[in-house]
């Protein structure tokens, strides 16, 4: 097993590809480290793939996936987690805004304290305030409050992993900003976070915008609904639905008791059906009735989905 792999995912990164390969290389072999470089082309539509086709016959090292479009960063997280080699896996983004300078530390960190994750804290960052530091942090206060996990900065794209920590996680949707909260679902609660320079963006634009913060919160929903029933739906919908069923149940069973004891005692009656707590009784059991299927059908889905066809790769170089 090497020692290091390196995976980034870029989308239209043409111009600042050779310089991170460049200043990853020197930091490698500062260091004495074999390594591996995977990068990721999440469908560019610029020449990033022709430079990393190249740097791939220049360095054999370094390894490509293209996908036929873009399908997001968690898949092309996925895609290279998948398959990375090292005994430790570096994620960071490809604009040089993470600098490679910081990987030594980060596999000190998980060394030395035995981490089975290291979270990258941009602490001084060179972002726009209003519109990147501000929402960021309050995202930052709400993942904190959510996962139980004291990081200060989730969705920073420099981290260290374990190799059998991205071995047993599965990146889906939009969940590269909650890895560490994925590690700690599979078991790897050790996750440690040091604080990394933040370089100002030296060419191009980012790629997210304001909605990536919306689509964050909702991120954060789903994962925490995930990591408490993900793998017993049934648990949450099947009680919701045997309460609400019951609930009804008895209400109709109430007003069938105060019918039949009005005909008995020769008391005024009126129909069931005119009596609107049979509709809201009737209702409760019919919605009762669903969640718990609801439940019943998301413990079967759980037990026989496929992930595998989630993105399509439609070239790849030093990939055996």
């Amino acid at each position: 097993m090497i020692d290091i792999s390196i995976v980034i995912p870029l989308l239209n990164e043409e111009e600042s590809l050779r310089e991170l390969h460049q200043w990853i290389v020197e930091v490698m072999n500062k260091q004495g480290y074999d390594y591996e470089i995977l990068f990721i082309d999440d469908g560019s539509t610029d020449n990033s793939w022709s430079i990393i086709s190249a740097l791939a016959k220049e360095n054999k090292n370094v390894k490509g996936l293209k996908f036929s479009t873009n399908f997001g960063k968690s898949q092309a997280l996925h895609a290279g987690f998948k398959q990375a080699q090292g005994k430790y896996v570096i994620t960071m983004d490809a604009d040089l805004q993470d600098s490679p300078e910081e990987i030594p530390g980060l596999i000190q960190l998980i060394e030395e304290k035995n981490y089975d994750l290291v979270s990258g804290w941009k602490k001084k960052r060179y972002d726009s305030v209003l519109f990147k530091n501000i929402p960021s942090k309050l995202f930052n206060s709400v993942a904190r409050r959510t996962s139980g996990l004291k990081l200060h900065d989730f969705n920073c794209g420099l981290k260290a992993y374990k190799n059998q920590v991205i071995k047993s996680i599965e990146v889906s949707g939009e969940m590269h900003r909650y890895i560490p909260v994925l590690a700690k679902n599979a078991g790897f609660s050790k996750v440690g976070e040091k604080v990394v320079q933040h370089q100002a963006r030296k060419y191009g634009n980012t790629k997210f915008g304001a909605s990536r913060f919306i689509n964050g919160f909702l991120d954060l929903i789903t994962i925490s609904f995930l990591s408490k029933f993900g793998k017993r739906p049934m648990h949450l919908f099947g009680a919701l639905g045997v309460i609400m069923f019951t609930i009804g149940f008895i209400a109709a069973g109430y007003i069938g008791y105060i019918k039949l004891y009005r005909l008995f005692n020769h008391l005024p009656y009126r129909l069931i059906t005119d009596n609107p707590w049979f509709y809201i009784s009737l209702t409760a059991m019919i919605i009762g009735s669903q969640l718990f299927l609801a439940g019943f059908l998301g413990e079967i889905i759980l037990r026989t989905k496929n992930n595998t066809d989630r993105y399509q790769i439609i070239s790849q170089t030093n990939l055996d």
